[in-house]
């Protein structure tokens, strides 16, 4: 990746709580907690897992930097919607919550210097090593790629409540 693609990942990185907040201004409260089917989830259990998500790369991201070779783990996230209960949580705290710790990454990822990001690496345990631009490709395509799963939804609702 050049640095001026980073660049621009980076920008596009930063601005996802406002994506999401926008996006889900677009759908009716009453829709956020259906499921289109019982192996998908709603908007409301996505929003419960983009803080997760958010959560363990604000871990993943500061391995990268203080702690290059580490291990990073995987978590199996439907199962932690199942046992954690995604539907029981707050909605408003997970957006709150996603929002600070995206902000918090971006400021990090943003202050990298060069070498971090040509020499750091860290060991995924499912997808082996994993460069520094590697992760902000997979973060940054993470929450739009949610977004269209919640307006697939939205959609679904509405054909199917007629």
């Amino acid at each position: 990746m050049t640095v001026q693609e980073r660049q621009d990942k980076l920008v596009s990185y930063g601005k996802a709580p406002e994506q999401l907040r926008k996006a889900l201004g677009d759908f009716p409260k009453e829709v956020w907690k259906y499921k289109p089917a019982p192996n998908r989830w709603s908007i409301h259990e996505i929003i419960i897992h983009l803080a997760d998500a958010e959560a363990n790369c604000y871990i993943r991201a500061r391995r990268f930097v203080a702690e290059p070779g580490k291990a990073v783990m995987a978590y199996d996230q439907d199962s932690w919607a199942e046992k954690l209960g995604y539907h029981s949580q707050s909605a408003d705290a997970a957006l709150e919550l996603f929002g600070l710790l995206r902000r918090m990454n971006h400021g990090l990822l943003k202050s990298v210097p060069q070498d971090v990001w040509d020499s750091h690496t860290v060991e995924h345990s499912e997808v082996g090593t994993m460069t520094l631009d590697q992760f902000l490709e997979i973060y940054d395509r993470h929450t739009p790629g949610h977004i269209r799963q919640m307006q697939e939804n939205y959609r679904h609702w509405k054909e199917h409540r007629k």
